[in-house]
């Protein structure tokens, strides 16, 4: 059905999105343990391409070393968001006391950043590799070239912010940004992977009706207003965590933030049932759309149970994990769904 450059495209393409929800995985381990600074440089760990598994190995006066340099790097930072004129962020970063001093060597911890990273150096030849590939759909549709080239482009702010991460030793408003971005990389993926697709087959396309959509959208769009209230969420809990709050208080000195994250995942779960059982009533049923519109309610419903075991129980690490992982692949899902709940459009001739 697919000449054999676009299948090689629509293949790379698919396990790139495979391997970036496994970076955001990763990431939400090294969030939950408390590993982002087990490597306090980038991109080698303790100027290793290895990490040290053992105290004897840190190379000598590494403490003084990085934060001398995690200053330089924080100064040319700050001096680019000033130059946005964001100039109250800008000397947050400056007069940040955490930045001059280091954590404890702790092998565990800095492995698990390592292996994050890896995962992530894999994300990047992935992309690199689509972004080559994508260059056969130049005469048919430029579209596909032009957005996984930006999407390289953007994992390599990405990787860059993931530098700043380190280099702010965790400032919560960046890796805000951080996890945002990566939510717009999946969908970038996700988006062309639909445009190849549809290029050649469109059996999958049905005509629908037009609320479907306008649900799916606004679904969608509270969706990722949830996960910023999330992100501020976590960033409240770590500034709780550093000022010696009792874990079993966390959940109650939130305030809006949390409860405003739990309206709107209530909101999200209606919107979802809503959608399953009217597109199940309709006919889509059987189809692609209906598929995805089961996954998207059986990962809400994962999604609330999670937040209900973080709530009652303390905020456990693995369920914090597992919050973020299942928000990431909500996100992927309701975005397809949306793509997909678009009226066909005539396909390319179907030359092997």
């Amino acid at each position: 059905m697919y000449p054999a450059a676009e299948k090689r495209f629509i293949r790379i393409n698919k396990i790139t999105i495979f391997v970036l929800f496994l970076v955001i995985t990763a990431g939400g381990v090294v969030r939950s343990t408390g590993s982002g600074m087990g490597c306090p440089d980038w991109p080698k760990c303790f100027n290793r391409i290895i990490p040290p598994t053992d105290v004897s190995q840190l190379p000598e006066g590494f403490e003084q070393h990085y934060v001398e340099g995690r200053i330089k790097k924080n100064e040319r930072f700050a001096k680019m968001i000033e130059a946005f004129g964001y100039s109250h962020l800008a000397d947050q970063i400056r007069h940040d006391e955490t930045i001059h001093e280091h954590e404890e060597f702790n092998a565990v911890k800095t492995w698990t950043e390592y292996i994050n990273r890896l995962t992530g150096v894999l994300a990047g030849f992935s992309m690199l590799f689509t972004a080559i590939y994508s260059f056969t759909y130049w005469k048919k549709k430029k579209a596909i070239v032009i957005w996984s080239v930006l999407n390289l482009i953007v994992v390599v702010i990405q990787a860059w912010l993931g530098s700043i991460v380190v280099s702010t030793n965790l400032t919560p408003w960046v890796i805000t940004i951080h996890m945002l971005l990566a939510l717009v990389i999946v969908c970038i993926a996700i988006q062309t992977y639909y445009w190849a697709i549809k290029l050649r087959d469109t059996s999958f396309m049905k005509n629908t009706n037009k609320g479907f959509t306008w649900i799916t959208l606004i679904s969608l769009a509270i969706l990722v207003i949830q996960v910023v209230f999330g992100t501020d969420v976590r960033e409240i809990i770590d500034h709780l965590n550093q000022q010696g709050i009792q874990r079993s208080e966390w959940i109650d000195s939130i305030g809006l933030p949390y409860i405003t994250h739990r309206f709107l995942a209530y909101v999200t779960l209606a919107l979802s049932v809503f959608l399953y059982f009217k597109i199940r009533s309709s006919e889509l049923i059987n189809t692609l759309q209906f598929k995805y519109a089961k996954i998207s309610l059986v990962l809400v419903c994962i999604q609330m149970l999670s937040g209900i075991i973080l709530a009652r129980f303390h905020v456990p690490a693995v369920a914090q994990t597992v919050h973020l992982v299942i928000a990431s692949l909500l996100v992927g899902s309701q975005y397809y769904l949306l793509l997909i709940l678009n009226k066909p459009e005539k396909a390319l001739s179907t030359t092997v």
